[in-house]
């Protein structure tokens, strides 16, 4: 078989989509390596390590047209290249695919659709930018011989607010880095916790840091609930980082929020595992892949009632009302206070995160390609 990705995300985006779409050309070159896999990007990126399996090819312009307008290549001139190789399947990894790809004879276009978050949430996001997105996702939406969701949430949102019959939608699962699974040496943790300067204990947060993600409330219910513990805080600043960060010092926290900056990848697993909890009362995810890491890493998980969470972070988890400071204190000290529950949620969480392992969703992803053949 020969299977084409818009893998633009694989060598520009270094986390969430990006993440996404390199783990899944390397899952399927790896647990597949019978297929041709084409990788379809308007350039690479130096800056984004990728390795890519000898069963893979890139495909970048080869007009000079589509080189100066690289958006332009990518939504609308790549089915000339598309044509060129007849790919069986053309999989568009994040949200979208070419204007005019159902003009194709020879390809099945599919799409993962991650999220519809600014549907549900508008004001969080710019006018011009949900009228952009709204486009791009109805089309590919509609086009798409097949949707693949990432969440039943998604898979649901998908119905409603595009009107797609739930016969062309398959969930399927995002999987998680077989890293985050294999226990980090204790030299290393220790190596860990003086390079960053560690405190003995803490409660992780990881994630970018932007309202939705819920950050303030949080630091609110650490301080509201004079919960001693300190928060190590992983992710990329935006602008809702200066309302946190407002609160943290006219609160004098400045101790017990610790910013982590300039982490490497590899360095990630050694946090959760250092971790007593990670919180994570994000409003709406489409699926929250930093649940699933926690809990592979053997990390009890906080996170909020509703919308996918209870996909991701299985039945032992700690649900909480993420619009209510008390209710994220109450979690917290919950799983701080009680050993036992702490034992027990280390073990079933393990076990929830065994099935989402990555020849798990390879073979699922498979089993959606050859039924579109």
């Amino acid at each position: 078989m020969k299977i084409a990705f818009d893998a633009k995300r694989a060598f520009y985006n270094n986390t969430g989509l990006g993440n996404y779409s390199r783990n899944t050309i390397r899952q399927l070159s790896t647990y597949y390596p019978q297929n041709e896999y084409l990788l379809y990007t308007p350039s690479t990126s130096k800056s984004i390590k990728f390795e890519r399996a000898l069963n893979t090819k890139i495909i970048t312009p080869f007009s000079f047209t589509g080189k100066l307008f690289k958006s332009y290549w990518r939504s609308y001139l790549i089915n000339s290249q598309i044509n060129y190789e007849k790919p069986d399947i053309y999989h568009g990894l994040s949200n979208e695919l070419p204007y005019g790809i159902n003009g194709q004879k020879r390809t099945k276009a599919i799409v993962t659709i991650h999220d519809l978050i600014f549907k549900r949430f508008p004001t969080l996001y710019k006018a011009a930018d949900r009228k952009i997105y709204d486009r791009k996702f109805k089309y590919a939406a509609e086009v798409a011989d097949t949707v693949i969701a990432v969440s039943q949430q998604t898979a649901n949102d998908i119905q409603e607010f595009y009107k797609i019959n739930s016969e062309k939608i398959r969930v399927v699962y995002q999987g998680c880095n077989p890293v985050f699974y294999n226990m980090v040496d204790d030299k290393i943790k220790s190596e860990i916790k003086n390079k960053f300067n560690l405190p003995s204990e803490f409660i992780l947060y990881i994630g970018t840091i932007e309202e939705r993600k819920n950050l303030l409330r949080i630091v609110k219910a650490i301080c509201d609930n004079n919960i001693k513990m300190s928060l190590v805080v992983i992710g990329r600043k935006t602008k809702y980082f200066e309302i946190v960060n407002e609160f943290i010092l006219n609160n004098k926290l400045e101790k017990q929020i610790i910013f982590i900056e300039n982490l490497l990848n590899t360095e990630l697993p050694t946090f959760y595992q250092l971790a007593k909890a990670f919180v994570y009362p994000s409003i709406f995810e489409g699926f929250g892949i930093p649940i699933l890491e926690a809990l592979a890493s053997g990390t009890p998980v906080i996170t909020s009632e509703g919308s996918c969470f209870g996909e991701a972070a299985g039945s032992n988890s700690i649900f909480v009302n993420p619009n209510i400071v008390e209710s994220i204190a109450d979690g917290i000290n919950k799983v701080l206070e009680s050993k036992e529950l702490r034992i027990n949620m280390i073990i079933e969480g393990r076990k929830h995160a065994l099935k989402f392992t990555e020849d798990k969703v390879a073979k699922n992803l498979m089993k959606v390609y050859e039924q579109n053949l």
